[in-house]
C-alpha cells in the first residue's frame, strides 16, 4: 500500500458473492483495514479512482468488521478485465464532497406525504440522509423496512434530523458485512 497526497494505492483480490443479488453485483473486494482507516468514515462513504488503471466512482460499504467492502456491478467488473479470485490493483481517494445518495421510492412517497417530515429531511445534511437510507436499507426483512420507513418519518417530522442508535459500522450489531464469498 501507497498513499499519494490523498490517494490510497493497494491490491486487493476479488471475490464472487456466494448468492446472487438483485443489485448486479458481480464481484467485490475488501479493502484492507490500513486502507479503510484513512477514510473519513466507518459507515458508507463515496469515493473516486481506479481499479487496473479503470477509473470508476463508488460508494464504499461497512464490512461489519470497522474496514469496507467495494461492489462491482457488471459494468465496473468488465471493464477492469480481472476475474474473480484474481488480485487487482486499486487506487482510491474520498471524494471531496459525498454525492446526494439516492432516495428509494418507498421512502420518497411516505416523505412527500409529510410537509414536517419532508421539510427536516431537506435540512439535514447529505451525511445524515446518507445515514438514514442506509439505516433503512439494512432492514433484512419487508415488514422490517416498512417499519422503518414509518419511524424515519416520524423522527424527521418531529424534527430529528439524524437518526439514533443505528451502527454505521456495523461493528457492534454484527448487521453490516460483505457477502459471503462463492466457493
Amino acid at each position: 500500500m501507497s498513499r499519494d497526497a490523498e490517494k490510497t494505492i493497494f491490491t486487493a483480490q476479488l471475490f464472487a458473492p456466494a448468492k446472487a443479488a438483485g443489485d448486479d453485483l458481480r464481484a467485490f473486494l475488501i479493502l484492507p483495514k490500513e486502507v479503510s482507516d484513512l477514510l473519513p468514515r466507518r459507515g458508507r462513504t463515496s469515493v473516486e479512482g481506479t481499479i487496473n488503471n479503470h477509473p470508476f466512482q463508488v460508494t464504499l460499504e461497512p464490512d461489519g468488521q470497522l474496514s469496507h467492502w467495494l461492489k462491482m456491478d457488471k459494468t465496473l467488473y468488465e471493464a477492469c478485465g480481472a476475474t474473480t479470485g484474481e488480485t487487482v490493483t486499486v487506487e482510491i481517494a474520498a471524494m471531496q464532497k459525498e454525492p446526494e445518495p439516492a432516495l428509494p421510492e418507498d421512502f420518497q412517497a411516505r416523505i412527500d406525504a409529510s410537509p414536517q417530515a419532508k421539510a427536516v429531511w431537506e435540512a439535514t445534511t447529505t451525511i445524515a440522509r446518507v445515514d438514514w437510507i442506509h439505516w433503512i436499507e439494512s432492514a433484512t426483512q419487508a415488514k422490517t423496512r416498512v417499519t422503518r420507513i414509518e419511524n424515519a418519518c416520524d423522527m424527521l417530522a418531529s424534527g430529528k434530523k439524524r437518526v439514533c442508535c443505528f451502527d454505521q459500522s456495523g461493528f457492534y450489531s454484527k448487521a453490516l458485512r460483505s457477502p459471503d464469498v462463492k466457493t
